[in-house]
């Protein structure tokens, strides 16, 4: 399966209600949509709709069992988030170990 690319991940964890969700997901396994809008306080309609852009950035898979839609995490789908925040770390950690061998050329 394809990863949605940093922006997508970003853009669907950036709502609290979607991340909550995924959270939930994530900590108690599959649950049902049913379920998933007693945890969340909102509609179904509204949940379903977290539901979709969470499944668009790939953070979530469904399955339909009878007449219920079951939904699971897919934590592997933050690797492009991952990815994009390993960069800045590296940025910044060389940033730092820059700074601290000047502050340390400095001393008395």
């Amino acid at each position: 399966m394809k990863s949605a690319s940093p922006q997508h991940v970003f853009r669907a964890l950036a709502d609290p209600t979607r991340r909550a969700i995924f959270e939930e997901l994530t900590r108690q396994g599959e649950q049902t949509v049913h379920a998933l809008t007693s945890f969340a306080g909102v509609s179904q309609p509204a949940v379903s709709k977290h539901l979709t852009v969470l499944k668009k950035a790939r953070l979530v898979r469904h399955r339909r069992a009878g007449r219920e839609t079951h939904y699971r995490a897919q934590p592997e789908a933050l690797a492009p988030m991952a990815d994009w925040l390993r960069a800045y770390s590296t940025f910044w950690r060389e940033r730092f170990d820059r700074l601290e061998a000047l502050l340390d050329g400095m001393e008395p």
